[in-house]
């Protein structure tokens, strides 16, 4: 699970204060506590970008995928440069199958945050589903670079496994 830190910007202060108790929440995996908590949070400042963005976390943990992926276009319509709403929805996004836009969404958090492992994750993840190997490939390896968490670069080096070598496609069937 992501880890959630507050704000550095002093005038985010109080939308993160407002969501605090929600952030707990989800991380012991309350997520339908917080989605109750984060409702009356929005109803009471529908500026609150964390907000949003905790509600899309909680909606896509308890199964609700498509608001989810509202909840985060919602947080970017309050707070452009929120980086993790942003690759929050490129991987919502390519679970629904709308590839082009995971890309894109993914190629956006890149051009905020160059080199973020995340992002770079995200649109690796958008490109393998699409089955375009050398685009994941590229993503992938710069991911890899990045220094990820043990289990993920493990599951990325088994993605790029089944991809073959750099100049050859997968062979289908060595599944």
């Amino acid at each position: 699970m992501t880890k959630y830190a507050p704000p550095e910007d002093v005038k985010d202060h109080a939308h993160w204060d407002a969501v605090d108790e929600a952030a707990e929440m989800l991380h012991e995996e309350r997520f339908r506590e917080a989605l109750v908590f984060l409702r009356d949070v929005i109803m009471a400042d529908a500026k609150n970008p964390y907000a949003y963005f905790f509600l899309g976390v909680a909606l896509f943990e308890s199964g609700e995928v498509e608001a989810a992926r509202d909840a985060y276009r919602a947080c970017l319509k309050v707070a452009p440069e929120h980086l993790g709403a942003r690759v929050s929805l490129s991987h919502v996004l390519r679970q629904l199958g709308e590839l082009r836009d995971a890309i894109k969404e993914g190629t956006q958090a890149l051009s905020q945050a160059p080199g973020d492992s995340d992002a770079l994750y995200a649109v690796g993840m958008a490109y393998f589903a699409r089955g375009d190997n050398a685009a994941a490939r590229k993503y992938f390896e710069a991911f890899l670079g990045s220094r990820p968490e043990f289990e993920i670069a493990t599951e990325v080096k088994g993605m790029l496994g089944s991809m073959g070598t750099a100049n050859e496609p997968a062979d289908p069937d060595d599944n």
